[in-house]
């Protein structure tokens, strides 16, 4: 493609060569460039991108972008000066792929809980309404049918606008797309075409990245900021900061609730673990999900299909027997009627949302036994609060790891056990081998009790010392409850 179609929306502060050549590819990693290829020099957190344009020319690159041109240029490269490498990178891979999210209807779900399953519901949904569509999301991807393996909530600029560009090609309709607090901030987003944004919630999360919740507010009301006036806005008017979302945003906006007075408001008839009986917007509906937070992203989904002007009763009926995203309280009953859930839940929000779901729901004196860890080299001050949470709802804890990444897991779990009062002490145990956690808590549990799984829900691996080893939360539950009947 010409470098001077991939310039269209660039704002250049100085150019240096011709703009009138063919490249081949656009590549942000050093590494990977190849003759041709154009190279964006982006200030990352670990290291700066502009330390390896010579490397780069070296190895063939014909273009730089970059925020501050080197001294020692070389010719015939061309270099281009933008203000943000990182914006450049997201408007030319949409050029790149011919602006594929301008030929969809995409939809992006942002918020701490709840993005992966209503990003879930939607695809399923409008699978269901006979429409071809795309998901992109923490789980997994798809174009239609076709499974595509997810390494981030929301890939980089190049990788996402190739995957749309293929939704395309395949025909799809619509895409419904998690968007990370992330990829907002280091504008992996820059560039698209969205049609509507919605919002679940926000809580305690990523301050390891964002250092204050103030600034990971702003991140998520960044994304609404931006979106054109042709667009909706979606926002959940329950969450103490679900309007502070719509405040400047140019397009139109819509709420839903289940307190609050909203445009799309939904009332629990009642909760139990064979689903929900909501009354949504005045239609008696009874869902396969479980627990109150999953009738926030019913209601979401349903709101987004109103305002993508689907018809309710197909809506409703579709939604009434879809199952959630994997690893989602993932609900398991051994032979003994012991109840085990999975749950990706990794913040003191969405533990206590399943904990306090659990406690709605049980019968009698069922006991509820947690396990749970916290990531390692992520959030710190989360983990002590993580602990209380799980302590204060639960009858029994196990501490142990979830990802330790390069962390002590122990040294991990002391964070934890700050959090853990005097009283809670003699509820809790720590087991630092997680599959001995969970087998320890099969033992534990009789007939009727509910074990809760935390952190891990979908994932299908363990990080230790940076390996990645085969690790199921759901698989080895399966197996014990199987090894106890």
């Amino acid at each position: 493609m010409q470098l001077q179609e991939l310039l269209y929306g660039i704002a250049i502060t100085n150019l240096i060569g011709t703009t009138n050549r063919e490249v081949t590819e656009l590549v942000f990693d050093s590494r990977q460039v190849r003759k041709g290829d154009v190279f964006f020099a982006i200030r990352g957190t670990l290291s700066d991108g502009h330390d390896y344009i010579s490397s780069t020319i070296e190895k063939g690159a014909s273009v730089v972008i970059c925020e501050q041109v080197p001294q020692d240029l070389k010719s015939p490269v061309t270099y281009i000066a933008v203000a943000e490498s990182a914006v450049a990178l997201g408007i030319m891979a949409a050029n790149f792929c011919e602006n594929p999210a301008s030929k969809l209807q995409l939809i992006g779900i942002t918020g701490t809980n709840g993005k992966t399953t209503i990003a879930t519901l939607l695809f399923k949904l409008f699978r269901g309404l006979g429409y071809k569509s795309g998901l992109i999301s923490t789980v997994q991807n798809h174009i239609n049918d076709k499974v595509i393996p997810a390494t981030h909530t929301t890939p980089n600029p190049i990788a996402l606008n190739k995957l749309l560009k293929d939704m395309v090609d395949a025909g799809c309709s619509y895409c419904f797309m998690e968007v990370s607090s992330h990829a907002i901030v280091q504008h992996r987003i820059a560039g698209l075409s969205f049609s509507g944004g919605v919002f679940s919630n926000i809580t305690h999360d990523h301050l390891d990245f964002h250092l204050t919740f103030d600034n990971y507010l702003k991140a998520k009301k960044e994304f609404f900021d931006l979106l054109p006036k042709s667009a909706f806005a979606l926002s959940n008017a329950d969450d103490k900061n679900g309007m502070v979302m719509l405040q400047n945003t140019k397009a139109s906006k819509k709420t839903y609730a289940l307190k609050q007075l909203a445009d799309f408001k939904a009332k629990i008839i009642e909760n139990s673990f064979r689903g929900l009986h909501l009354d949504v917007n005045g239609a008696d509906v009874f869902f396969k999900l479980v627990g109150s937070f999953n009738a926030y992203n019913l209601l979401a989904a349903y709101g987004t299909a109103m305002l993508l002007e689907q018809d309710q009763l197909d809506v409703l009926t579709i939604l009434s027997n879809l199952d959630g995203a994997e690893g989602r309280f993932d609900y398991i009953l051994s032979p003994q009627k012991i109840i085990g859930i999975v749950d990706y839940a990794h913040t003191p929000d969405a533990v206590q949302n399943v904990l306090s779901t659990i406690q709605n729901i049980r019968k009698g004196n069922e006991k509820v036994i947690t396990v749970i860890g916290c990531g390692g080299d992520r959030d710190k001050t989360k983990r002590p609060i993580m602990a209380q949470v799980a302590c204060d709802w639960s009858d029994k804890v196990i501490l142990t790891s979830d990802n330790p990444r390069t962390e002590d897991p122990q040294a991990i779990v002391n964070d934890m056990e700050v959090g853990v009062s005097p009283t809670n002490k003699r509820k809790t145990l720590v087991i630092l081998d997680r599959k001995e956690a969970i087998k320890t808590a099969c033992h534990l549990a009789n007939p009727g009790d509910i074990i809760l799984l935390a952190g891990k829900g979908h994932e299908k691996y363990q990080e230790i010392n940076g390996v990645r080893n085969h690790f199921d939360d759901k698989e080895i539950l399966t197996e014990q409850f199987n090894l106890i009947s």
